[in-house]
């Protein structure tokens, strides 16, 4: 039994044209299942980098307003515990045992006396005036071990700063 080397060429085309087709296709839904993780992965960042950003803008508030006051609304540390309470879901350990950390020393500075802003000066050297600097050191390092990077990442709570904005001095 001979075959026809005309017949040989052609399977041999549809063989490499089957194979052609196939690496694309794989390739294609390679390329759309990386893309798809990927989003996937920026937006859980940016919903904890957000989620982060309203914990530190609310914590401030009520830290501020505990040096000012001795009554502290229950219902004012409600959405700090909501917060945390979703760090807990999508956060490591790490950053809600600090989230916890600052709660609670805002919580003792609402126990405390009122304090002036003379009695600001003593506690400029102590970490009681920047209770949340473990927890935004804890969760830069968080963010940029996430996207893979061993440089600190500009959170979204910092200022915009664009280069036609940047003056020379000097």
């Amino acid at each position: 039994m001979t075959i026809d080397s005309a017949y040989v060429s052609a399977l041999a085309a549809l063989a490499g044209s089957l194979v052609g087709g196939l690496t694309s296709v794989t390739g294609s839904w390679i390329s759309q299942y990386v893309q798809l993780r990927a989003r996937q992965q920026m937006e859980h960042f940016k919903r904890r980098e957000e989620l982060y950003k309203q914990f530190i803008e609310e914590a401030s508030r009520l830290y501020t307003d505990a040096f000012e006051h001795n009554e502290a609304q229950v219902s004012n540390l409600i959405g700090l515990y909501s917060l945390i309470s979703m760090m807990r879901v999508v956060s490591s350990p790490a950053i809600v045992a600090d989230a916890e950390k600052v709660v609670r020393v805002i919580v003792d500075t609402y126990l405390a006396p009122n304090r002036t802003f003379r009695d600001v000066k003593e506690f400029l050297d102590d970490d009681q005036m920047d209770p949340l600097r473990e927890f935004s050191r804890a969760c830069r390092e968080e963010l940029a071990t996430d996207v893979g990077t061993a440089r600190p990442l500009r959170l979204a709570i910092e200022p915009e700063r664009s280069p036609s904005r940047v003056r020379r001095v000097g």
